[in-house]
């Protein structure tokens, strides 16, 4: 079975140093609240090299993986992701593939211009973006000319998404549904990636089936969900919207391991009757890999 991981997070070797230190210098405290430790005080998340990601990826038979930025605060930290991904799509391009991050509060000069220096180097949509994280509003004209763009350029969305009923958590920000709906039908020729199962939307609007531009990731799914999500949810979408993505290297099983990994998830989508094209075709098609 092929295996193409959607939604993987890498980042600079300055960040990987001193995680806490880099977020300080940078004024970027969100991050560091959902990204850093736990309240118990047990790490997040892992900060692996390239190098230790693609033995990861060996590790769990994954194929490729697809590198998403992250709904920074200020553009020059998207400026400074984005120009690692191209460096990392440049020295594994037979592994690695990328979106770009932006912050559409820097204005619409700044954003656009980030969106085509990213796609010339490479990079393949944008994303994972929030725009109820990073402080702007669905409607903004900078972000309505980034999805303009996109449709120009032809490239997929991918949009963090909280489900509504999931417990509090530090840095946990509302993103009503209804306000991707509305994104969706606005733009019916830009692809839509709705992260998290896209905050189980099909389940609490049965419309969402007319939107054909709108596909739905898994990552996170075991802090998010029980593995019953699977069958509810392909029982109401069709697999062909779905796209593996595990949020590596965020640690899926904080009470099994205090390392996270690829594999053990894998093995969950597998067991739950994940079909083939959820974890690898339907990537591979929507992103021309």
């Amino acid at each position: 079975m092929r295996v193409i991981d959607s939604h993987v997070h890498l980042y600079p070797p300055e960040l990987n140093r001193e995680p806490h230190a880099w977020a300080l210098s940078h004024a970027e405290p969100q991050w560091a609240g959902l990204c850093l430790r736990r309240r118990n005080g047990a790490p997040v998340q892992a900060f692996p090299t390239v190098e230790e990601l693609l033995q990861e990826m060996d590790r769990a038979g994954v194929e490729r993986a697809v590198l998403l930025g992250w709904y920074w605060s200020n553009a020059r930290t998207c400026e400074l992701q984005n120009r690692f991904y191209g460096e990392c799509v440049r020295a594994y391009p037979d592994r690695l593939s990328a979106f770009a991050t932006i912050q559409p509060c820097a204005g619409r000069e700044v954003s656009l211009r980030e969106v085509r220096r990213a796609y010339d180097d490479g990079l393949i949509g944008l994303g994972e973006l929030s725009p109820h994280s990073q402080g702007y509003e669905i409607a903004s004209d900078v972000f309505q000319a980034v999805l303009t763009l996109a449709t120009e350029l032809r490239l997929p969305v991918n949009l963090h998404v909280t489900d509504p009923n999931i417990r509090e958590y530090p840095g946990r920000v509302e993103t009503p549904l209804d306000n991707f709906v509305s994104l969706a039908k606005a733009f019916p020729k830009v692809n839509f990636i709705l992260a998290h199962w896209g905050g189980l939307l099909p389940l609490r609007d049965v419309t969402t089936d007319k939107l054909t531009n709108v596909y739905y990731d898994t990552a996170a799914s075991p802090l998010i969900y029980d593995d019953s999500v699977w069958q509810r949810f392909l029982s109401v979408v069709s697999p062909a919207q779905v796209l593996f993505g595990s949020d590596f290297p965020l640690n899926l099983y904080p009470k099994i391991s205090d390392e996270p990994e690829m594999k053990r998830f894998i093995a969950e989508a597998r067991t739950a009757g994940s079909p083939k094209n959820v974890m690898g075709e339907n990537a591979a098609t929507l992103f021309g890999l």
